[in-house]
């Protein structure tokens, strides 16, 4: 397919390599079971001064680490894009969940998608992981997460719905 032909997400995805980011908390404390820190993380995620030109296809908060699919822009690099997130997200987060300033572990995990993975599933997988751990009944009901595939018509929970079995219902489209 023509690159005129695909929407903006299948753009993204098809761009460059993609890769599964994970950033725990410090000591892998489940600090984002208190909505008030997941909420200011979550609400961070759209800032420009992350991302740059890179790009965060989905992403998922969860207790103890945040979880992004990602794809660099040329001349960015993981280990900038991570701290630029780092930074970021513990700024907005109030002083009694750091420890001595730090929310975030020193290190993170990356793992590159495959050329047979495709970001859309490697997304869904991701996005419900809420679900099968327990933490949400439906992706819908939880939410801390986030993917550019999302129909913002079908973002509300619906009887039926489902964004892992791709119902029409809150589904991610691509």
């Amino acid at each position: 397919m023509h690159a005129q032909g695909m929407s903006a997400a299948a753009r993204d995805a098809a761009a460059g390599p993609a890769y599964v980011v994970t950033v725990s908390t410090l000591l892998r404390r489940p600090l984002f079971l208190d909505p008030d820190a997941a909420r200011a993380v979550a609400r961070r995620q759209s800032e420009s001064s992350i991302w740059a030109q890179s790009r965060c296809l989905a992403w998922v908060l969860l207790p103890d680490r945040w979880q992004g699919l990602v794809v660099l822009a040329a001349g960015d690099s993981l280990k900038a894009l991570v701290r630029r997130f780092k930074q970021v997200s513990a700024r907005g987060v109030e002083a009694r969940f750091r420890i001595n300033g730090w929310l975030w572990a020193n290190d993170f995990t990356v793992r590159v998608l495959g050329s047979n993975e495709q970001p859309l599933i490697v997304a869904r997988r991701m996005v419900g992981t809420p679900v099968r751990v327990g933490l949400a009944a439906s992706i819908g009901a939880y939410p801390y997460w986030n993917a550019v595939w999302l129909d913002p018509v079908a973002a509300k929970p619906q009887p039926g719905g489902d964004l892992l079995s791709g119902s029409p219902a809150n589904t991610m489209t691509g």
